[in-house]
């Protein structure tokens, strides 16, 4: 059917307005006046709870889509990661709403388990088949959930899961089965924050497989490394250049494993990843999206996701090494990413969001405000918070030090 003078000129009205929106955010009109640490936590918090609420279940929406502005369904990998967050926030402000969300949330995750163990990939709806990284995320949420709510099924639940990734593990550490089908790569050295997730889970049952396990894949994941410290196979989808986001996800499993198993060569490659990336940040905290194996920026958008993880890694190499050039560097981008975040105005579906990208249509879920990227964004400023009030303290994987 031809479309209708009105339907035209609605399309030339989104491009425009889309187009407007690009130049904003590239001449920096799209850029805010940041405001206290709080209000920024508040507004991520308060847009974590619309996501949630716009699904028809317990689970976070994966996204919003700017485009054609609706949410998009329950995303069991992300929500399961989530949830910590909200039982954080809770501990922090007193908001008993966040911790009644969190326990729907570990609930909800229960209900679509796999049988075997596993979690679903993607969002729901979108994949019946289980996937590593997935599952290892969702083991952070059911783990903080026993340990607040002290009911049996979490435990079971994320042991049941902690058992399936060891059951499915090549005998050197890698994971080659059951990867994302929504990946171009099948091979990750990202996982290393799934065995961080297995180690959470020794953590409160002490079965030594599952430590065995996750420093099994740490050591595969070692092996990769070029001197640098730069990993292979290490993103979604170009392997020559991966975003700041999986740089991030890989560099964690490094930092807590070897915190938790006192094994100082992985707590080394954490540092040297740290280290590496840092040496790109400027003066204003604005970090490029995507690396080359020389530690080299390949593009100038920025992966607002990444930046609010490698705040959260840098917080925490400051709180177990005392360097003071990593606690500079938390408030150097999460300066940056503040400034991103609108809390007031536009359009309330994105008010207190994180895009993937600024601008908005860089490489990195273009279009769009994961929900992934306000939970880091969330944890980030909590850890800002935390070090510079000089609260930060050693404790690996405590309930009130679990920054997952």
């Amino acid at each position: 059917m031809p479309q209708t003078s009105q339907g035209v000129d609605m399309a030339i009205t989104d491009t425009l307005r889309q187009y407007g929106r690009v130049m904003g955010d590239r001449l920096g009109m799209g850029l805010h006046a940041p405001g206290e640490i709080r209000d920024h936590l508040r507004g991520a918090m308060d847009w974590l709870k619309r996501a949630q609420d716009a699904t028809p279940d317990a689970g976070v929406a994966q996204t919003w889509l700017v485009r054609s502005r609706r949410w998009a369904p329950s995303y069991p990998e992300t929500t399961g990661y989530i949830l910590p967050t909200f039982y954080r926030y809770a501990h922090l402000t007193g908001d008993t709403d966040a911790r009644g969300r969190a326990r729907a949330m570990a609930d909800w995750e229960c209900e679509i388990q796999l049988p075997e163990g596993g979690v679903l990939a993607g969002a729901l709806g979108s994949s019946d088949q289980p996937t590593i990284f997935n599952t290892g995320q969702v083991l952070f949420g059911w783990v903080r959930a026993f340990e607040e709510e002290g009911e049996e099924r979490y435990r079971e639940a994320a042991v049941k899961a902690a058992a399936w990734l060891c059951d499915v593990q090549d005998e050197d550490g890698c994971w080659r089965r059951f990867g994302s089908p929504f990946t171009t790569t099948s091979m990750n050295t990202y996982n290393t924050r799934s065995a961080w997730g297995l180690a959470r889970v020794h953590h409160i049952t002490q079965e030594p497989r599952f430590l065995a396990a996750a420093v099994r894949n740490l050591e595969w994941a070692l092996s990769q490394r070029h001197d640098n410290g730069w990993l292979p196979h290490n993103c979604l989808q170009d392997d020559a250049q991966p975003f700041l986001h999986t740089i991030a996800y890989a560099m964690r499993g490094f930092l807590e494993v070897g915190a938790y198993a006192q094994r100082e060569d992985f707590m080394h490659q954490a540092v040297t990843m740290g280290d590496a990336v840092l040496a790109s940040l400027p003066p204003d905290g604005y970090l490029p999206g995507r690396y080359d194996a020389r530690w080299q920026p390949t593009v100038t958008w920025s992966c607002l996701t990444g930046n609010a993880q490698i705040a959260i890694n840098w917080g925490r190499l400051h709180q177990l090494t005392g360097e003071e050039r990593f606690r500079e560097a938390v408030r150097r981008v999460n300066g940056f990413t503040r400034r991103t975040q609108r809390l007031h105005g536009g359009i309330p579906d994105e008010r207190g969001g994180i895009k993937g990208s600024h601008p908005i249509n860089g490489g990195y879920h273009p279009w769009q405000y994961p929900n992934w990227a306000a939970k880091f964004f969330a944890d980030a400023l909590m850890m800002e918070e935390s070090i510079l009030a000089g609260s930060g303290r050693p404790a690996i994987l405590s309930t009130d030090a679990d920054w997952s």
